[in-house]
């Protein structure tokens, strides 16, 4: 019995070591993907500091968005989302975060070191993540743009 129990923890052992010793099954382009995250460091969390954004001077409106930034002294953009019930029920909103979200996760380390705050508009809920990316796309360009090129690049 006893040598039934210790061929069992061999046979145990064997499997773990087996599939420990396998080699990477990720591409690289997967890590890239898996690397890209949204962690808590990238997000604005504290009523402070949507406040603190609220005051700021630097504001960009595109269809369905108004973007609000300000410098930080950071190493890394920060994002903070405003939708009020305004947009829709709550599905309509939750869908235009997640939109929000996965953009701004694949474009952050892109982006000067600044916190912004996206709010969203009526005009959010019914467009499409192709539509959303565009706009923010847009917005993103004029980030960290003075207010005088801004005019020049908006013809």
């Amino acid at each position: 019995m006893a040598a039934s129990l210790l061929n069992a923890e061999e046979q145990k052992g064997a499997r773990t070591c087996r599939y420990e010793l396998q080699p990477n099954k990720y591409s690289d382009a997967m890590v890239e993907l898996l690397a890209a995250k949204f962690p808590k460091e990238a997000r604005l969390r504290k009523r402070t500091e949507f406040i603190q954004l609220s005051n700021a001077q630097h504001k960009t409106a595109v269809k369905g968005f108004l973007v609000v930034w300000f410098e930080n002294s950071g190493s890394m953009a920060r994002l903070g989302i405003t939708a009020s019930k305004k947009i829709g029920c709550a599905v309509v909103r939750n869908r235009v975060k997640r939109y929000l979200r996965e953009i701004f996760r694949h474009k952050r380390m892109l982006l000067a070191a600044v916190d912004m705050n996206i709010i969203a508009r009526q005009e959010s809920a019914r467009m499409d993540y192709f539509e959303v990316q565009r706009e923010l796309n847009k917005a993103f360009r004029l980030i960290g743009v003075s207010t005088c090129l801004r005019a020049l690049c908006s013809l």
